[in-house]
């Protein structure tokens, strides 16, 4: 028989148990209550559709809310290795699942897809995959990153006509060159660069020229900043509070909306007809011949800005970058340059002597293949899709968004030695 004592240790000894085991608990169900809870309601749409050897692909949900945008701003920012964020899933988890892995980013549950067949799939399904940003409101409701079918087909080829014209080639050849061998020269000046910073800069004063005839001025600059805050909005958790990425990429938005509204009335009232890409947007026809409206006009100027601007400049980084580590590669890109300067007798190049140039179109082929130029590229499920494997990407309905990452290992291009 156990004395009072014991007795009343006992109680305490088992609260002092609970306690211990709490934390360790509570984090457990904090770190795999979000995945638990979507693969069982997956379960139970399996269940009710009769679908039962449909599985997830591997992976996991994250954090409540939040999900896996911590684990990925830590790759992008502190990090500075964007693909570990990946190569962390592949090492998980095992290469051998298709490349497709779930997971939960910018406020929704999604597939992140990374394997060349894979990507084909919902890249070239556009019946099955519509494009969708992840924040909308961002790139604007009716812009071409957001609509899919015909307006996006539409929109598609205003751009490539605008931008493939003959007229439109020399036009930005003649743009362009000047701007560049100005960076240049100063880059040697400065005899160390730091550059990621020093291309961007060139490459937006060149966009702001090809797409909407601006030339550099400290309205320039601050659309620069501007453009940089709604970049940072996009990879950010969609949060609309004080203080965060964005909320500012949000305010971003809406200066920028102004200047291109106030351009927009500007060539309006001055009947502008010039041959910029803004000029091309305004004089677009839908299906029933009517002319975009101007929202339609400066929210798909808002993002081709963007997506030229961006894309254009980490091409031009990692160009500069790879070039400074391969000399060998340099010396015979000066070489074919210089030859077909001298023909021409110190002018600027023109497209007509862009074929002739097979070494510069190898040296961006190959940056193009070894680096990354956009980080994901995102896609909506718009139906049921399956994988041919049995791994079941979607079973609900517009409830998943898929990105699609390109690891410079998993590109299509094939590896070439261009020596």
């Amino acid at each position: 028989m156990l004395g009072p004592d014991q007795q009343v240790a006992r109680p305490w000894g088992c609260w002092w148990l609970a306690l211990a085991l709490l934390p360790p608990l509570l984090a457990l169900a904090i770190c795999h209550g979000n995945d638990a809870l979507y693969c069982a309601a997956f379960a139970f749409k399996r269940w009710r559709h009769g679908r039962p050897r449909a599985r997830l692909p591997p992976g996991h949900m994250g954090l409540p809310f939040v999900g896996e945008n911590p684990a990925l701003k830590r790759y992008f920012r502190r990090a500075r290795r964007p693909d570990g964020f990946v190569h962390d899933k592949q090492r998980r988890y095992g290469a051998a699942t298709g490349g497709l892995y779930r997971t939960h980013l910018f406020g929704s549950p999604a597939v992140l897809v990374c394997s060349p067949a894979a990507n084909k799939l919902v890249l070239q399904s556009p019946d099955s995959f519509g494009v969708r940003w992840p924040a909308p409101k961002l790139v604007g409701a009716s812009s071409i990153l957001n609509v899919d079918g015909a307006r996006h087909a539409r929109l598609r080829a205003c751009v490539v006509e605008a931008v493939n014209r003959p007229s439109s080639l020399r036009s930005f050849a003649r743009a362009v060159q000047p701007r560049v061998a100005a960076a240049l020269r100063e880059w040697a000046h400065k005899g160390t660069i730091t550059a990621a910073v020093e291309t961007k800069k060139v490459t937006f004063e060149n966009i702001c020229k090809m797409f909407v005839s601006m030339e550099p001025s400290p309205l320039t600059e601050e659309m620069d900043a501007w453009f940089a805050g709604l970049l940072g909005g996009l990879r950010a958790f969609p949060l609309d509070l004080p203080g965060t990425a964005f909320r500012r990429a949000l305010r971003c938005r809406r200066k920028l909306s102004a200047v291109f509204r106030a351009e927009l009335r500007r060539r309006k009232d001055a009947a502008y007809g010039g041959e910029d890409l803004m000029s091309a947007l305004m004089r677009t026809e839908d299906e029933g011949a009517r002319l975009l409206n101007d929202e339609e006009v400066v929210d798909n100027i808002v993002s081709l800005v963007l997506a030229g601007y961006e894309s254009t400049a980490s091409a031009f980084m990692w160009a500069v970058y790879h070039l400074a580590k391969t000399p060998h590669a340099l010396a015979k890109l000066r070489e074919e340059n210089a030859a077909i300067s001298r023909d021409k007798s110190g002018e600027f190049i023109t497209p007509d002597d862009i074929p002739k140039m097979k070494y510069t179109a190898r040296v961006v082929e190959e940056t193009l293949r070894v680096a990354n130029i956009a980080a994901m590229v995102h896609r909506v499920a718009l139906k049921d899709v399956k994988h041919a494997d049995g791994i079941c990407l979607i079973l609900m309905r517009k409830s998943y968004t898929f990105h699609t990452h390109i690891l410079p290992m998993g590109l299509s291009l094939p590896s070439v030695n261009y020596e």
